[in-house]
């Protein structure tokens, strides 16, 4: 029995089934946040993002559910009492390392567990607002899309943290402040880039672009009353790494994060001290990552208070959301496809065959770029210029 239920979760075309019901689901989501963009929001902006919320929900937390529920995942949170009581119940900045291929993902089951999955918001690119399914459904939600022009970007950044913080229920903004991907070759050109200005050097996190941070302060200051330091680490000696295609052929991956609330009151007003107290956010992390690679634990050699790890149960609300859409995207869909098959007709055949192999090089395509991004991230020695 466990050896089908391996073969099935290892199937191709199981997970061909699932890219096809994600892409088809986010596509009536768009449909559907199109509509309330043009006729709710220009009369009742509250009522727009209320329903919004439920929409952004129900597409982030399929993902949720296959990371939870098809790969049995787990999420070991270190977080003191006080902080988990206020967490998802204000406005919060979070400035988390961005090491792995899922951390987003692992990200995302904290924020569903906390209840502020659907109004997670990030700082992007702005080539991602471009992205069917998923990059329209973040410009419908309002995330922060830079242009990598400062001048520019700063406008926008505070025009869109104004609108954020509006927000009538607890909304957490993602900043990356490292500005990209973890990887062996960006590393040498960030330690390269420290050594040059006297800078601490990092192991395990490249130096933080603080523009972003700074522009961002004078609303933040106003509107947003804490910062989630967030730490997320994997075991370097766990024999299931922490990719994509493992989640996929149902692998259970052990995550690690740690949460630290910071008022933002901490966070000094000038902007050359704020840029300093972000580099100091930094090494502090950077410890915390090294004690837990060097000991399994994140406190062993930092003066950092023990806290123990904690589990919160997985939510049925995820799963029951997943399949539902899984049914409603899927039958329909094969039904169709079936049909087109067995019609008898060359063309009906023809063009039943030409979309199912356009889906299955899409997956294929998908997972090739995870591979290359995974081979980046552990094995590459080639030193990159710092932008």
């Amino acid at each position: 029995m466990s050896s089908l239920l391996n073969a099935i979760k290892s199937s191709s075309i199981v997970h061909l089934c699932f890219a096809i019901s994600y892409f088809t689901s986010g596509l009536m989501i768009n449909l559907m946040q199109c509509i309330l963009f043009l006729c709710i929001k220009p009369f009742n902006k509250r009522l727009f993002r209320t329903l919004l919320y439920y929409l952004c929900y129900s597409f982030h937390c399929q993902l949720v559910a296959i990371g939870e529920w098809w790969s049995g995942s787990k999420l070991k949170i270190y977080i003191s009492k006080e902080d988990l009581e206020k967490a998802g119940t204000e406005h919060a900045l979070l400035i988390m390392n961005h090491t792995y291929e899922t951390d987003w993902l692992f990200g995302w089951m904290f924020c569903e567990k906390v209840g502020v999955l659907g109004n997670c918001k990030a700082y992007a690119k702005k080539v991602i607002s471009y992205i069917p399914t998923i990059g329209w459904s973040w410009k419908f939600a309002e995330f922060v899309f830079l242009e990598r022009s400062f001048d520019k970007d700063r406008e926008i950044i505070t025009k869109q943290l104004n609108e954020i913080f509006d927000y009538p229920d607890p909304a957490w903004l993602l900043l990356n402040a490292e500005g990209t991907r973890f990887t062996q070759s960006k590393h040498a050109a960030s330690v390269k880039f420290a050594q040059e200005r006297g800078m601490p050097v990092l192991k395990h996190h490249l130096i933080p672009r603080t523009k972003g941070f700074t522009a961002s302060l004078p609303v933040l200051k106003k509107k947003c009353p804490a910062i989630m330091d967030v730490q997320l680490v994997f075991k370097e000696d766990d024999k299931v790494k922490p990719t994509i295609i493992n989640l996929l052929r149902g692998k259970c991956i052990t995550g690690h994060i740690y949460l630290r609330r910071v008022s933002m009151s901490e966070v000094p007003d000038d902007e050359e001290q704020a840029a300093q107290w972000l580099h100091d956010l930094y090494v502090r992390k950077d410890k915390l990552q090294a004690s837990f690679h060097e000991t399994g634990d994140f406190f062993k050699g930092n003066d950092i208070k023990p806290i123990e790890p904690i589990t919160i149960p997985r939510r049925l609300s995820s799963v029951t959301n997943w399949i539902a859409w899984m049914i409603f995207a899927m039958l329909p869909i094969l039904y169709l496809l079936f049909s087109m098959i067995v019609s008898g007709n060359i063309y009906y055949i023809l063009s039943g065959v030409f979309v199912l192999v356009s889906f299955h090089l899409l997956y294929s395509y998908a997972i090739g770029m995870s591979k290359i991004s995974k081979a980046s991230n552990y094995g590459s020695k080639t030193v990159e210029k710092k932008d």
